[in-house]
């Protein structure tokens, strides 16, 4: 019964007038109650009360509806959509295709409401088998006539058959659209994965590896007792197995997504070497004007982080220009006591590759090299231009 109950005043209103509008038209089909009474008490009252139950039950069961208007089907070929003439093949002219009565629009909307909302296709089936028979019987009762199968036969087709198939196809299109949009939000929920992955990789992952600069430093600065050389080794173990932890989350993290956008940064190169600096990193730092951009700052973060986890002690050389940004470290002065997870370099690759800019990264002499050329002003994005993706 609860299904029966309508939402809101606006479908009780509709389906008020729904019903109003189909009692005239059934009303219209029989007796005139001014010439005979007894006749419209006997066909047209019992015919709009089943007009009311299928309004009633039609918004919830559609199919319920199509079986209470039955009686009103096209069972009459006094009128038509068209009438053809038959000559041909009958000793007929006026032969009507898909007969109309008034109350055949409103049996082709619930059909096509059956189709839009039903999603198991037997009931229908048998409904219109049901309706098949019926006709047959219509035909047969009438004296079976050439002529008269061809108007019953348009008749289904086109008051049921077809109505059922549009509202079919409406409901897979919808389902698509529901697909599609469901797809997309997914995609975003990746995409935005991928990004906190990337943010935390990217400055978690620079934070703890300038904390085991600081414990390395702390081992071999004088004065220190040997239980406080070791609480040293330990916490730079700490932050190295720190490291390779968070290295693995992002793993679980990060999804075959598209890259999200460059979020704001809340620092400059300027503030990110200082804070290098004071972790006990040797860096010299040339910085141009108008150097320093998002793309700079994830570049220079980058380098530095690889050079604390994997060059230990070593010199570094920042060089940031507005379309070049270069991080080179020398050889390491101790052993490198974290190991290469590849996922820092994959994503600001990646972030270059969105930007336009192309990264080379390798051996340089007896250190290491990071560097990017930054598209210069006015330059078209390969993306978007069609043209070549940098390798």
């Amino acid at each position: 019964m609860n299904r029966l109950r309508r939402e809101n005043r606006r479908q009780v209103v509709s389906d008020l007038l729904l019903w109003v509008v189909l009692s005239i038209f059934v009303t219209a089909m029989g007796p005139d109650p001014f010439v005979d009474p007894a006749a419209f008490a006997m066909v047209t009252l019992p015919r709009v009360g089943l007009a009311a139950l299928a309004v009633l039950v039609g918004r919830p069961w559609p199919l319920a509806a199509l079986v209470l208007l039955l009686p009103l089907g096209p069972w009459r070929f006094t009128d038509g959509f068209a009438t053809v003439d038959l000559t041909w093949l009958l000793p007929r002219r006026d032969v009507k295709i898909l007969p109309l009565l008034a109350t055949s629009p409103f049996i082709i909307w619930y059909a096509y409401l059956t189709g839009r909302r039903m999603a198991r296709l037997w009931p229908a089936g048998a409904l219109f088998c049901l309706i098949t028979a019926v006709g047959c019987a219509v035909v047969l009762v009438q004296g079976g006539d050439l002529a008269l199968w061809v108007s019953m036969g348009t008749g289904l087709v086109g008051t049921y058959a077809v109505p059922y198939l549009l509202g079919l196809l409406r409901r897979g299109l919808l389902q698509q659209r529901r697909q599609a949009r469901l797809s997309v939000e997914a995609q975003a929920r990746l995409r935005e994965r991928a990004r906190i992955a990337r943010e935390m990789h990217d400055s978690l992952g620079h934070d703890l590896a300038l904390i085991a600069v600081r414990a390395g430093g702390l081992e071999v600065a004088p004065g220190l007792g040997p239980a406080q050389v070791k609480a040293a080794g330990e916490l730079r173990m700490a932050a190295a197995d720190a490291t390779e932890r968070l290295r693995q989350i992002i793993g679980l993290l990060r999804e075959e997504a598209e890259a999200a956008p460059l979020s704001p940064v809340d620092e400059d190169v300027a503030e990110l070497v200082g804070r290098a600096r004071d972790s006990g990193m040797s860096i010299t730092l040339d910085l141009a004007p108008g150097g320093s951009s998002e793309l700079a700052h994830a570049v220079v973060q980058e380098g530095l982080t690889n050079a604390a986890k994997h060059a230990p002690g070593a010199a570094v050389a920042v060089s940031v220009a507005p379309h070049r940004v270069v991080v080179r470290n020398g050889p390491p002065r101790s052993r490198p006591s974290a190991r290469s997870g590849g996922l820092g370099l994959a994503g600001l690759r990646e972030r270059v590759r969105l930007a336009g800019a192309t990264l080379t990264a390798g051996p340089d002499g007896d250190g290491y090299s990071l560097a990017v050329e930054l598209p210069h002003a006015g330059e078209a994005d390969p993306r978007r231009s069609g043209g070549e993706e940098p390798a």
